[in-house]
Parts: C-alpha cells; structure tokens; sequence
C-alpha cells in the first residue's frame, strides 16, 4: 500500500474516534484490523483502496479463517472494513463539494466490496453467570481499609445497575444522585441513560463518599479512585474482581462484565420484562437482549427436571 492509501486509514480512525465517538476499544480493535487487511493487500499486490473488490475481500475472510481467527473476530474484521469504505464512499462524495481532505488516489470509489461478504456462521455462546447465591457470596466483603469499601461500592454497583466496565469506571461524583437512587450513565455512542441504584448500592457507595475525600487529588472528579487519587483505570477494576472472588471462594472465573450477565439474568428470572431489561442495559437492539431469555429457559428446565414427576430420576 501506498504511504497515501495508509494515510487514508488514519483519517478513518481520526473520524471515527472525533465524530462517531467510537471507544478506545474498538479504535485499537479497528487498528489492528485494518492492519491485517493491508497486510493482505501487500501480498495481493494492491497498492491502492479502489483496487480491492468484492472476491478480494472473500480471499481476505477465508485466508484469515484459514489462519485460525474465529467466526466472531472475523465478522469484526469485516465490519471494520465495510466502515472503512463507506468513510471513503462518503469521503469521495464530499470531494464532489471540494471538502475532501483525502489525498487524489484514495477518493473515486462508489461502491463497497465488503458489503456483501459474510463471516462463517458460528453458534452464539450462552453468557456465564453467577448465581444469586454466589453473587451473594461474593459481594460480602469483610469490612477493611478505604480501598476495600471502594471495591465494595464498585462491585455493588455493577450488580445493581448492569454497568459496563467503562461505564464504571467513567462515572464522576455529580453522575450518582443517592437521594433519587440514580446513576447517570454514559454509554456506547455517547448514548446517556439513566440507571435505578439498589439500597446495598446506595449503603456502599455512601460508605465510599466518606472516604473518597481522604483519596481524591485536587480536582479530580472520579466516582472511583486509585491509589494516585485519580481516576481508576479499568484493568485495576479487573484485577481487584478476580482478587475479591478467589478471597471469598468464588471457584468460577470472575470479570467485571459478568456482573452485567447476572443483573440480566436475575431480573428475567424474577419476572422483569424483557423491554424494561433492554432499557436498563442500554442495549440498541432488543435482538442482543435476548440472548438472556435462553438463560431463563435454561433455569427453568433445570427446575423442570428437577421437580417434575415424570422428569426427576429415580433414586
């Protein structure tokens, strides 16, 4: 690829990152995509983007099939493709208008080889959760320093509200209001909901402000704190689970987003509606929602063969 070609790609990420708000996750995940797909260009001997057609980008799934990348990354490969060339679609559109900022060699291009390529199909994997009796497990945390009332607070809070990560660990002080019982949230998309608090939350992010004076640098607005008073990052959110779980003898693998899986999954359990469950986890498409009811069903046929008469062995 020409350096003019790769330079069309940073304009993309630049786009994406400023416009479209795209996460710092999916930036990196796009990145390396991307990557991938001049890699392939290279070895092909395309040097320029409106070379690429529709059976190129075939060959660039299978091969990186054939590599072993699994049917998930793969259709995210290919998403990050089809965005690339609708940026260059739109891009070649502006520069009709002279409002292009792309160089001369990566604009005329109209149509999108990407989109109608297809990953392999692959069977949705179940979420993992904890039960309501390990959740309960885990969040009895004995009573420590000001570190320990923090995780309190975070892990409480994740179960009550069905946060993401970064959600979490975005929140400022002004985003939870304890008298309403609310948390502000910001997430994918910029997309801001507001999310009910549970009283366990409230008691243990009470506890947190009492503390967090004490932790906080100057100015600094962060619900939660490190060690430097600043803003806590999300892999220390990550490895302070997964210490709680092992010390309260939690066997099962414990995560930041499994607090998310279980909050859905409790509420279908006891009856909450799946609209109302879809709004609380901010979810765009119910469709993504609903992979939780499989869950339900499965509690369910659990309790089924458990108790039903003509399904419970014999003992």
């Amino acid at each position: 690829m020409t350096p003019a070609s790769l330079e069309a790609i940073a304009q993309f990420r630049r786009y994406m990152v400023a416009e479209r708000r795209l996460s710092p996750a999916t930036d990196s995940n796009y990145a390396l995509d991307l990557a991938a797909l001049v890699e392939f260009c290279d070895r092909q001997g395309i040097t320029r983007w409106r070379r690429l057609d529709t059976q190129h980008v075939r060959r660039f799934a299978a091969h990186s099939h054939a590599r072993g990348l699994s049917p998930r990354s793969i259709r995210r490969r290919l998403s990050a493709v089809r965005s690339f060339y609708a940026f260059l679609i739109r891009e070649h559109l502006a520069s009709l208008a002279n409002r292009s900022r792309l160089p001369e060699e990566s604009l005329g291009i109209t149509s999108n080889p990407a989109m109608d390529v297809r990953a392999p199909k692959t069977q949705r994997r179940l979420p993992q959760t904890l039960d309501v009796d390990q959740m309960a497990r885990l969040l009895a945390l004995p009573d420590g320093n000001q570190f320990a009332t923090r995780d309190r607070a975070m892990m409480e809070l994740l179960y009550s509200s069905g946060l993401r990560l970064a959600e979490l660990v975005g929140l400022d002080v002004d985003a939870v209001d304890l008298r309403e019982k609310t948390v502000r949230v910001l997430g994918k998309g910029s997309k801001t909901r507001i999310v009910p608090v549970g009283k366990m939350a409230i008691t243990a992010l009470k506890g947190w402000l009492h503390e967090r004076p004490t932790l906080a640098g100057p100015g600094e607005t962060a619900l939660f704190l490190g060690r430097s008073g600043t803003r806590l990052s999300r892999r220390a959110v990550q490895v302070r689970v997964a210490l709680w779980a092992r010390r309260q003898g939690v066997s099962t693998r414990v995560y930041p987003h499994l607090f998310r899986h279980s909050f859905a999954s409790h509420l279908l359990e006891s009856g909450g509606e799946l609209r109302g469950v879809q709004e609380l986890l901010g979810h765009a498409d119910i469709s993504t929602t609903q992979i939780y009811t499989h869950l339900d069903f499965q509690h369910l046929a659990r309790i089924y063969d458990a108790t039903h008469p003509r399904a419970r062995k014999k003992t």
